[in-house]
């Protein structure tokens, strides 16, 4: 998934000369404008649309149908991994990558099931942001190096205690991932376009594998597993 980091201009031959096209969604204009910025000194690429929210990003898209996408985790209006769902349903030939500050086994898993072809820390150095740029546009998926890659797949060698958030379905991660966030049952019903019912559903079923029986609980075993965001 990931390879050696080589100066940027070793990414792309000389001869390379079309020129891929860039989407950037994140709710924070100085982050946007940074990471646009550092995408258009990477030779090869350039960023056609800067967005703050997902709905836009999702029109862009479909407007632009640009290469590639990089999204926030963190977008307040629908989530990231629905977007990505979306722009699959759609047979949309864009590319769709996520950037976030978290780092947990599960978050990245759950994020490449979705159909993202790579995720990127926001620590990222440009000469990371560079090697992953070059990996979408050959089709290949990438990961930050400071991710353990082998460990998104389970331990090698002796046996260990199976892990409980394992055990939670996608659905069941992202609203245990939001309720530890603080986000309300009807906002997350929003995000992942589900009915406020069927968000209660899996937030009975998650405490109920986590044998957690409140969101102060959760909240609890998020910070204690570093399984959240919680610093806003």
């Amino acid at each position: 998934m990931t390879g050696s980091l080589l100066p940027t201009e070793a990414y792309f031959r000389p001869e390379q000369s079309a020129i891929v096209d860039i989407l950037i969604a994140d709710e924070l204009t100085l982050v946007r404008e940074g990471l646009a910025a550092l995408c258009n000194s990477i030779r090869g690429f350039r960023v056609v649309s800067q967005v703050g929210s997902a709905a836009a990003a999702l029109s862009e898209i479909e407007r632009l149908q640009p290469a590639l996408a990089l999204l926030d985790l963190g977008l307040s209006d629908l989530a990231a991994t629905e977007v990505i769902r979306r722009v699959r349903e759609q047979n949309l030939a864009t590319r769709c990558a996520v950037f976030s500050v978290r780092k947990d086994r599960k978050t990245v898993l759950e994020v490449l099931r979705s159909g993202a072809c790579g995720y990127l820390l926001k620590s990222s150095t440009p000469d990371q942001m560079a090697e992953a740029l070059s990996q979408f546009t050959q089709g290949g998926i990438y990961v930050s190096p400071q991710i353990e890659v082998m460990s998104l797949f389970g331990e090698t060698g002796s046996r260990h205690e199976a892990d409980p958030i394992d055990s939670l379905s996608t659905r069941e991660f992202q609203v245990f991932s939001m309720l530890v966030e603080g986000v309300r049952a009807k906002e997350i019903a929003a995000r992942l376009s589900l009915s406020p019912k069927t968000v209660d559903t899996y937030r009975s079923s998650l405490m109920r594998k986590l044998d957690i029986h409140d969101v102060a609980g959760l909240v609890k075993f998020a910070i204690k597993r570093d399984l959240a965001d919680l610093r806003a």
